[in-house]
């Protein structure tokens, strides 16, 4: 279902669909990130606790606990900070210096999905490395969870993590260097685990589906729930969802897969028209913070620089992005711009990092039926995962991409043109790390409609055609972390 206008060439890609007709760099916010309050946040069913450091008074790098607003941690070589040098959001940080740990002396009862920390460097000091750590067992012993983080910049930064430990949990930061540099840290924000239910309510990975980019211009519907203009939540909600509950029961061509990965027991929202895109803002309710996977089906308006940042920095600190675009010249709000360009643009055009995921989108119209699917790795956990296995994809009218291995040496080629050599052109789905995070990408937005929309468009089902259920699925939980 497309409508053939005018497109700006570029070149560029992250994942991308069409629509249907008959692991390592390092991204730099440029603004200071601002985190909520100390306060317990709750969306779906999981909830997050946030520790400020407002309420706590240590003057002394001696160890010592201290009573804060999530309970009491003891400080060793470490105090509450609020000078003109500490980096805080709000009146107030914790400060660590040479080898010195921030220890929850309590434990979060519901587990730990993802944990998020703000971090700077102390005043003109150098940069230092630091750890995150959690005791299952009262702390009488730890594990390290992720990797190293390097504090390099005097602007706060967001580190995120990736636990996904249930029960009792309790947590360490530690700093390695041993250096008397000194870094601050802030607003610490823990969500709780969702294992998922495999029925109704969502209480598992939360995916976050783009309405604010004309995905429903002229004759496209990419959207989970329609209801006159998407809102947040699609209706009726998504805890009366069960195992039985047929896709019309939310009115937008993409439905099918929203009410899927609910069953799967993740939940879902749409990020509005009027709803914005950043990482790190808490005054926002809809921040990618607060998010495991952003799914962009065919933007037909380009991102602003803001948005670029926002998006690479969520990638780059855990987050999963599902990007899809269309063919060449589908330019749906004639505004110049069609999906292969404005992804182009995001990738080559961000001020901050060249080619980020290893591949851009060709500029190419391309109808087929393909089974030229990776060979020789059946683990692949998108061609291979709990979903079941990928055999088959079909394009009406969409894009192909090319990979280039070294802007990204993790970015691997999926599913090819048929008859073409599985290497780095005429590559139809393709996958990279970034960061702490994952990208997936396919080209054309038709696999992915279910045939449902508003009323006067024209769609196709193609959801539930070939083998795009589990392709996409199976996308959808490896961004999530789940495979």
């Amino acid at each position: 279902m497309k409508t053939f206008k005018t497109t700006l060439p570029l070149l560029l890609a992250v994942f991308v669909f069409s629509c249907k007709k008959q692991t390592v760099n390092d991204v730099t916010s440029t603004a200071p990130a601002t985190v909520a309050p100390a306060v317990t946040l709750t969306a779906a069913t999981l909830t997050t606790t946030v520790e400020n450091f407002e309420t706590g008074t240590k003057a002394a790098y001696a160890a010592a606990d201290v009573t804060l607003t999530t309970g009491v941690w003891n400080l060793n070589d470490a105090l509450i900070g609020n000078t003109t040098s500490d980096r805080k959001n709000g009146s107030q940080s914790a400060r660590v210096r040479n080898s010195g740990k921030l220890t929850m002396k309590f434990n979060l009862s519901n587990g730990a999905s993802t944990v998020t920390i703000l971090h700077a460097k102390y005043g003109s000091d150098a940069s230092s490395t630091w750890q995150l750590w959690y005791s299952t067992n009262n702390g009488s012993t730890y594990t390290q969870t992720g990797g190293t983080i390097t504090t390099s910049s005097t602007t706060l930064q967001t580190a995120s993590f990736t636990v996904n430990v249930s029960g009792t949990i309790r947590f360490e930061i530690r700093k390695t260097d041993g250096s008397a540099n000194r870094i601050n840290f802030d607003d610490i924000s823990f969500t709780d685990y969702g294992s998922g239910s495999g029925g109704g309510g969502g209480t598992g990975k939360k995916f976050l589906f783009d309405a604010t980019k004309a995905e429903t211009a002229g004759n496209a519907d990419w959207v989970i729930d329609e209801d006159s203009s998407p809102q947040q939540f699609p209706t009726p909600a998504q805890s009366t969802i069960t195992s039985s509950t047929a896709e019309t029961y939310w009115t937008g061509a993409i439905s099918s897969w929203g009410i899927a990965l609910v069953k799967a027991g993740q939940s879902v929202e749409t990020l509005p028209s009027t709803g914005t895109i950043t990482y790190g803002n808490t005054s926002n309710a809809q921040d990618l913070s607060k998010y495991d996977v952003f799914v962009v089906d065919e933007p037909n308006i380009r991102f602003t620089t803001a948005e670029k940042t926002a998006i690479l920095n969520f990638v780059n600190n855990g987050g999963g992005l599902f990007m899809i675009s269309d063919h060449t010249v589908s330019d749906r709000n004639n505004d110049g711009w069609d999906s292969p360009a404005i992804w182009n643009d995001l990738m080559n055009n961000n001020g901050t990092v060249t080619n980020p995921f290893g591949f851009t989108v060709d500029l190419t119209n391309i109808t087929e039926t393909t089974s030229n699917v990776l060979s020789g790795n059946s683990t692949n956990p998108i061609l291979h995962g709990s979903q079941g296995n990928v055999t088959q994809l079909d394009f009406h009218n969409g894009a192909t991409l090319t990979l280039n291995p070294a802007a990204n040496s993790t970015v691997q080629g999926l599913i090819w043109q048929t008859g073409a050599a599985q290497g780095n052109t005429k590559v139809m789905s393709a996958a990279a790390g970034y960061g702490l995070g994952r990208v997936y990408m396919v080209t054309d937005s038709s696999p992915m409609d279910d045939g449902t929309g508003a009323p006067g468009n024209t769609l196709f089902n193609g959801w539930t055609t070939f083998s795009h259920i589990p392709l996409f699925m199976n996308a959808s939980l490896w961004l999530a972390k789940l495979q």
